[in-house]
């Protein structure tokens, strides 16, 4: 399972969760997505602890809390939702063969 990390302020580093999250038991990956064309933090993470222990640990006692001016939303992440096949953004249609009236 994961965690997720809400409300993060843009200068927020892997290093500075590594460490916050490190008091509540073993990280074992952290991952802070960024923006595909600016290449800027998105404002959010994912935390990966050892046991649910541990996440439960960190979830209680940093929900809400203040971090770097900002109030943490801190939760069990929600399994990715599956989009489908592809996204072309085209519909249907033609099929490569000339139709005659």
């Amino acid at each position: 399972m994961s965690i997720y990390v809400g409300n993060l302020a843009y200068q927020v580093t892997q290093e500075d969760l590594s460490t916050v999250f490190a008091e509540y038991g073993t990280v074992k990956r952290v991952q802070l997505p960024t923006d595909r064309e600016t290449g800027k933090m998105r404002g959010f993470a994912f935390v990966e602890m050892g046991t649910e222990a541990e996440e439960a640990a960190a979830i209680d006692a940093l929900d809400g809390a203040e971090w770097m001016g900002r109030d943490l939303k801190v939760n069990k992440a929600k399994p990715r939702e599956d989009r489908g096949p592809g996204g072309g953004g085209r519909s249907g249609g033609g099929g490569g063969f000339n139709r005659r009236y």
